[in-house]
């Protein structure tokens, strides 16, 4: 059973959080999830209604957020999502990564240089962006947590095609640099690899039941594909004090995809 507002310890009480890709799937239930655990959030998504209605709905139940259309991962949209949240809360504690790009599981052979470029300017180049956008409030406050949703696919081959599998294994790279430089002046960064969770993205793959890719998701020792509260209860964690100890980490969130 998944937590709800109710029965959550509000254990991220004070806290200003970004996320960003809110509007949907694993962005929009760690919005929810990280407001019920008493953040401030500041929900980000290229879909400006969608992350509207979620404020709102978070709202109405009681919790503290706001909502940011980002069009474009541009340095000029960044600084203005974080300008935007610290106008609004006056600091930055956490940043939730989790907008993504898949490529289709295109090979090598038939990816194109624009969608190489695209995959990376969504996958990595905004992690960057956002990172070096939240890192000197951070810095000056004495600390501060990043969470960036990486994939199973920064670990193996097989769960996207060259380009998704590369800049997810970048993302993770990045994570670890970062924990590595900036640790010691009170920066926890660490990334989350789910697995394959049911989203606007995976949805028309996980539609027939009966495929192979369906019998070989529920394979896995958790019998089932996960769903984007099980991301987000990871990504509470993380960004919660009870992570004080882990830097650079790669958390699996697979099911047990990996064991073999």
């Amino acid at each position: 059973m998944h937590m709800t507002s109710a029965r959550l310890a509000r254990v991220l009480a004070g806290k200003v959080a970004i996320v960003t890709g809110a509007a949907s799937g694993i962005g929009r239930a760690q919005a929810r999830l990280f407001a019920a655990a008493g953040a401030q959030v500041v929900a980000v998504d290229r879909d400006a209604a969608g992350v509207d209605a979620l404020a709102a709905d978070i709202v109405a139940n009681g919790d503290v957020a706001m909502g940011l259309g980002a069009a474009r991962a541009s340095a000029a949209a960044i600084a203005a999502i974080v300008d935007g949240g610290t106008g609004r809360f006056g600091r930055i504690d956490i940043l939730g990564t989790t907008a993504g790009l898949h490529d289709g599981y295109v090979r090598s052979l038939e990816t194109t240089e624009e969608m190489w470029d695209r995959i990376f300017a969504v996958n990595v180049k905004a992690v960057f962006r956002l990172t070096n956008a939240v890192l000197p409030g951070m810095l000056a406050q004495g600390g501060g947590v990043i969470v960036n949703v990486a994939s199973v696919s920064a670990t193996v081959a097989g769960g996207g095609g060259p380009a998704y599998t590369a800049s997810k294994h970048a993302v993770l790279g990045f994570t670890r640099q970062i924990a590595f430089e900036y640790g010691r002046k009170g920066i926890r960064a660490n990334a989350l690899c789910p697995g394959m969770v049911e989203t606007g993205m995976t949805r028309d793959v996980l539609a027939d039941p009966a495929s192979k890719m369906v019998k070989a998701v529920t394979a896995v020792p958790a019998g089932r594909y996960g769903q984007p509260e099980d991301i987000a209860a990871a990504a509470l964690f993380l960004a919660s004090d009870a992570a004080g100890f882990m830097h650079g980490a790669a958390m699996l969130v697979d099911g047990g995809l990996t064991v073999k």
